[in-house]
């Protein structure tokens, strides 16, 4: 131990402290790079097609006046059996705090992030969340998923989290807010927002 004090960090640093690693990511490389590659080499020449799909025909854009190549177009709660709470994520992410999720305590959901890769291959997405308290300032809850890596396409592509707990007794009800975080191995950070949750007895408690 150093015997320093431990300095409380702002969400922000503890986020940028999240992301940092000491993996050192492979060199990005355009598509065109990936595809003149080891042309001589037939398994690995159909791995790649297979891999690229779409993007052999051509440059993938989507939308020509967003220079984006990850764009995050929608957020899910999915809970067996019922219809998925959705945040869109295409506006103003501002907006987002006034639309509140209530979610009954202690059931068993996943988070699903629908988004667009257009002009590059993205490497390592990852998705970031820390959950706090209303009122306590240090996280309750933090996790990290590794979503992997995306080629162009014209559909939307989607990553689901494995299955989560929701809090659950008395001393869990109450309201949460998280931020989320969409980046990859470069630190690129692709979007950041914020969304709030209630945690109740029942759903229309």
């Amino acid at each position: 131990m150093s015997g320093e004090p431990d300095v409380a960090r702002t969400p922000e640093e503890e986020t940028e402290e999240e992301i940092k690693s000491s993996y050192k990511p492979p060199p990005e490389k355009t598509i065109e790079e990936i595809l003149a590659a080891d042309q001589e080499d037939e398994s690995l020449r159909k791995y790649k097609e297979a891999l690229l799909g779409q993007v052999q025909a051509g440059p993938v854009i989507v939308d020509a006046n967003d220079p984006r190549k990850v764009i995050v177009k929608k957020l899910a709660l999915c809970v067996a059996e019922r219809d998925d709470l959705e945040l869109d994520l295409s506006g103003d992410l501002t907006d987002l705090k006034k639309q509140v999720f209530t979610i009954k305590e202690g059931v068993q959901y996943k988070i699903r992030i629908d988004f667009i890769v257009q002009r590059e291959i993205v490497h390592g997405l990852k998705y970031v969340q820390k959950t706090y308290r209303m009122g306590v300032p240090a996280p309750v809850d933090k996790m990290t998923h590794m979503v992997g890596s995306y080629p162009p396409k014209t559909e939307i592509q989607s990553y689901t989290t494995p299955p989560e707990d929701a809090p659950s007794g008395m001393m869990a009800r109450g309201s949460y807010s998280v931020n989320s975080l969409f980046t990859d191995d470069d630190k690129n950070v692709h979007l950041q927002w914020e969304w709030t949750f209630e945690i109740k007895k029942d759903w229309k408690d």
